[in-house]
């Protein structure tokens, strides 16, 4: 069950952080509505990764679908790309 609270307890903040727990958010609100979430920092890292990893399987997929369609580009070329662009700085 979430913990939702309104966003004047915060006056007491101590209260709300004790409430607050790997899993169990505390969501607060404002004027009856959802304003934000408070979140243990444990958690807040493990969404970063599963995100940057999201993002990253993202990007594969797009490059996969480039190469399939538009042609796979060599070993070869690529560590002469590379190697250009070490030069070029």
């Amino acid at each position: 069950m979430p913990i939702i609270k309104p966003i004047s307890d915060l006056r007491n903040y101590t209260s709300v952080l004790q409430d607050v727990s790997i899993g169990k958010p505390v969501y607060l609100t404002k004027n009856g509505r959802g304003c934000y979430a408070i979140v243990d920092i444990a958690e807040q890292e493990e969404y970063e990764k599963a995100r940057a990893a999201l993002q990253l399987m993202c990007e594969l997929e797009q490059g996969r679908k480039s190469g399939e369609e538009h042609g796979w580009t060599s070993a070869s070329d690529v560590r002469e790309h590379f190697r250009r662009k070490v030069n070029e700085e």
